[in-house]
């Protein structure tokens, strides 16, 4: 019996050693990643801002002014009982900002690290399981998708001629739709970064992402599409979808919003359903 305990205690040592040392390789890891980053802090923020930056300008600026009045001479400009455009808009945006973040964080970078160099090679031979070198780049892409959600935030409220209206009635839900949408969004970059050939990978912009953009519930909220119920129940199947929802339950609560449950559910759904798509994916590329 003493020497089994002797040989329990050992294992356990073993193991207790083995999660530090992966613990300190995955900080490690992440840290590479900020401090590269880091020095691309511009084109960082270019690429978050740009796209959410011109929509806003263009119709909640432009447009309101070309008309000579306010927000409510645009045609897209009230919606659920009067709520200015920018307002239905800025959850959407963040939306959108969460998820090319995440795309863009994961996938091109994938994209070379795949390529003729293999420079994936290098990272795989830290002392990590291939997996969680899988889940370092969700986690990490995660991080600058919060950062991308909260650059678009602040332009909605001082680019639109009508500042948009934001109530958050519940900072618990709030937090959780932003991490659930930002792995998610990572998930899905590491999906499309090991199924697709890196020559390939710009035209899934034009074919995977703008498309679910659009058809996302970024513009407009889910319920307005009751009126073309065969679309309305097609986009169930968009990750965006949810993350726009629950962004907009979370922020402007007095506009239409799926159930708070369902979207959380189903963004729970996405991240395992993603993940695991992109795990197998990622250790399919590596070991061939």
């Amino acid at each position: 019996m003493a020497i089994t305990a002797a040989l329990n205690s050992t294992s356990e040592r073993k193991q207790t050693g083995n999660l530090a040392l992966y613990a300190q390789a995955f900080a490690g890891l992440f840290l590479r990643d900020l401090y590269v980053l880091r020095r691309e802090l511009f084109p960082f923020a270019i690429r978050v801002c740009m796209n959410p930056l011109l929509f806003l300008f263009v119709f909640t600026y432009v447009f309101p002014h070309m008309s000579g009045g306010g927000a409510s001479s645009n045609p897209m400009g009230a919606m659920g009982g009067g709520v200015n455009f920018s307002t239905v808009l800025l959850p959407g945006l963040m939306a959108v900002a969460i998820m090319f973040s995440g795309i863009a964080a994961v996938a091109l970078p994938l994209a070379q690290e795949f390529g003729i160099t293999r420079e994936i090679d290098d990272r795989v031979m830290c002392p990590l399981p291939v997996a969680a070198v899988a889940a370092e780049k969700i986690c990490f892409s995660a991080m600058q998708s919060v950062v991308a959600a909260a650059i678009v935030f602040p332009l909605a409220i001082y680019v639109p001629a009508t500042p948009a209206r934001a109530h958050v009635t519940s900072w618990p839900f709030l937090v959780l739709v932003l991490i659930l949408a930002s792995l998610v969004s990572g998930a899905l970059g590491l999906t499309i970064g090991t199924a697709v050939k890196p020559q390939q990978i710009g035209l899934i912009f034009g074919v995977v992402v703008v498309p679910i953009t659009f058809l996302g519930c970024v513009y407009y909220p889910w319920a307005a599409l009751g009126r073309l119920p065969i679309l309305q129940h097609a986009v169930l199947v968009n990750p965006i979808v949810y993350m726009s929802e629950g962004l907009r339950a979370a922020l402007t609560p007095s506009l239409p919003h799926m159930n708070p449950w369902a979207i959380l559910g189903m963004l729970l759904f996405f991240l395992i359903a993603l993940g695991s798509l992109g795990m197998r994916g990622f250790l399919r590329r590596v070991i061939s």
